[in-house]
């Protein structure tokens, strides 16, 4: 199998041949400026040429603190995991201790190297009748969410994503598996992408 060089995808400028939400739900989508600013400007992709393809229509991103805010939680997360060791290891002379942990370094180093490409590979499309999510690089995932099947949409943020202003949106459906989760949006973003979500579905379901 032969491999194709990276191919980011620009998010703001993929050719659109899906009908927009603004137009099959009879009401505004958010603006593109609310949902596109501070984000990633590209898509990256697998280089397999049997990856999923990303389609045609607009592709929004998460912001680009999302980077941060996931490098300080696994630093944190090291450092706790090396304090633990050097209790364990030092004080009390367990020295088994340092092989789980060096493991667990090792696994959290990786995860903090392909990280900047794994938060570009993350992306959602709002398409006439459902919203598409797509993510991940080795493991790829690409679901589409109908909007007249979603029955709630939370947003949640810690006081680490509320001190560089962002948030998680949630899409719960019937079916467990069709959930959503998209992480890394701008608070504002955030707010006005579940305000446009609710107000589609509730349509969809009531047939208007």
């Amino acid at each position: 199998m032969t491999n194709s060089p990276d191919q980011p995808i620009p998010a703001s400028d993929s050719p659109t041949t899906t009908e927009p939400l603004s137009s099959a739900s009879g009401g505004a989508a958010p603006a593109d400026g609310a949902l596109d600013a501070g984000t990633f400007s590209a898509i990256v992709e697998p280089r397999s040429v049997h990856r999923l393809p990303l389609g045609d229509g607009r592709w929004h991103q998460v912001s680009r603190k999302y980077i941060a805010v996931q490098v300080i939680s696994h630093v944190a997360f090291l450092a706790l995991i090396v304090a633990a060791a050097a209790v364990l290891g030092l004080v009390l002379e367990q020295g088994w201790v340092w092989i789980p942990a060096g493991i667990v370094a090792v696994i959290t180093v990786v995860t903090l190297i392909v990280l900047p490409r794994q938060a570009r590979s993350i992306g959602y499309q709002l398409r006439a009748d459902d919203l598409v999510f797509r993510r991940g690089i080795l493991w790829q995932r690409m679901v589409a969410v109908p909007y007249g099947r979603m029955q709630l949409v939370d947003i949640t943020h810690g006081p680490l994503d509320r001190g560089f202003g962002i948030a998680q949106l949630k899409l719960v459906t019937a079916a467990a598996a069709t959930g959503v989760t998209i992480p890394g949006l701008a608070q504002t973003a955030a707010e006005q992408l579940r305000d446009t979500l609710i107000d589609v579905a509730e349509t969809r379901r009531t047939g208007l």
